[in-house]
């Protein structure tokens, strides 16, 4: 079955125990602008929250699911151990490393990783990012920020860069990667601890779409809690397309949910031999099918098939005042 090759990122999710410090961090501190207030689609009880470029393009968003009782991740391999952020240019990290300071964010010096300015930080809940500079990059194009964004516009993250993942055998993840989904092994580097890291690319290649795998057997498996990542998603064109790669994982036998519609996207999980959650989701439709531009993550948005379970599903949440 011929299939076209996946566009890169397409979202990253991970797991706060505190919505309201990470709407305040995110949208305060990194400028992200929140373009979708909404519900766990498999768990309604708790938040999903959205933080994109200004309308949520594909490649933009880094998103969380609270939940409140999380303990604190014991961080491993078998994991999605780094979500970068694209920034535009290698001046922007000192704008950055200033603005942490400023802010009380815990931060790392500025260094160069594959030939890329970035600076690593973490946020309040330990969360593993780092700040990646576009100035040099060929590919896929970033976003564009929300012109209310706290942050300098010219400074501003335009979207997700580079996922890492910590992996105890590359061999297996690699095949995922290369026969099944399409990547291609671009180039290979030590990061500072002399550790080998492979990078595998995919479509228009770039920062917006590029896997990087660090192997390391050594480490126990991560048992994954707030500050960890739950999942990352790489695009898929449309929903047709989708259709086609859910006969196509079926041809190799690789387990996985079949189509879920997510309303925002539609979507395939599965699970790569290390255990890692990969997602498949559409370019569309978008986040302004049930908000306007203007209002995107002011109020609670329900997808339309659980409107009806409204008054339940606010019942159970804590307020989460979104409208500035």
């Amino acid at each position: 079955m011929q299939l076209k090759p996946l566009k890169g990122q397409h979202h990253v999710s991970a797991i706060t125990a505190d919505a309201k410090r990470n709407y305040e961090f995110y949208t305060k501190v990194l400028g992200l602008r929140l373009v979708k207030k909404t519900v766990n689609q498999d768990d309604t009880s708790v938040y999903h929250l959205f933080y994109a470029d200004e309308r949520g393009n594909p490649g933009t968003d880094l998103t969380f699911f609270e939940i409140p009782r999380a303990g604190q991740t014991r961080y491993g391999t078998n994991s999605i151990s780094t979500t970068s952020l694209r920034v535009p240019k290698d001046a922007s990290l000192l704008y950055w490393k200033q603005r942490f300071e400023e802010h009380g964010v815990e931060h790392d010096e500025i260094s160069q990783v594959t030939g890329r300015a970035t600076l690593s930080f973490r946020d309040f809940e330990g969360q593993r990012l780092m700040l990646v500079s576009d100035e040099h990059n060929v590919g896929v194009a970033g976003g564009q920020p929300w012109e209310k964004s706290p942050v300098e516009l010219e400074h501003a993250i335009v979207g997700l860069g580079p996922v890492t993942l910590t992996v105890a055998n590359l061999e297996s993840t690699a095949k995922i990667l290369t026969f099944v989904l399409g990547f291609k092994e671009n180039r290979r580097y030590k990061n500072e601890e002399q550790e080998e890291i492979v990078v595998f690319d995919t479509g228009e290649g770039g920062t917006g779409a590029e896997v990087h795998i660090e192997v390391r057997p050594d480490l126990p498996v991560e048992r994954p809690d707030r500050g960890s990542v739950h999942h990352v998603a790489f695009r898929v064109e449309n929903e047709e397309e989708l259709k086609r790669w859910v006969e196509y994982l079926k041809e190799f036998r690789i387990p996985n949910s079949g189509f879920v519609e997510r309303y925002y996207f539609r979507s395939i999980y599965f699970r790569e031999p290390n255990g890692i959650l990969f997602e498949l989701a559409t370019d569309g439709p978008g986040f302004e099918g049930d908000e306007s531009f203007e209002h995107l993550g002011e109020n609670l948005a329900l997808p339309p098939y659980f409107e009806n379970q409204r008054a339940e599903i606010e019942a159970k949440l804590k307020p989460l005042h979104t409208k500035e």
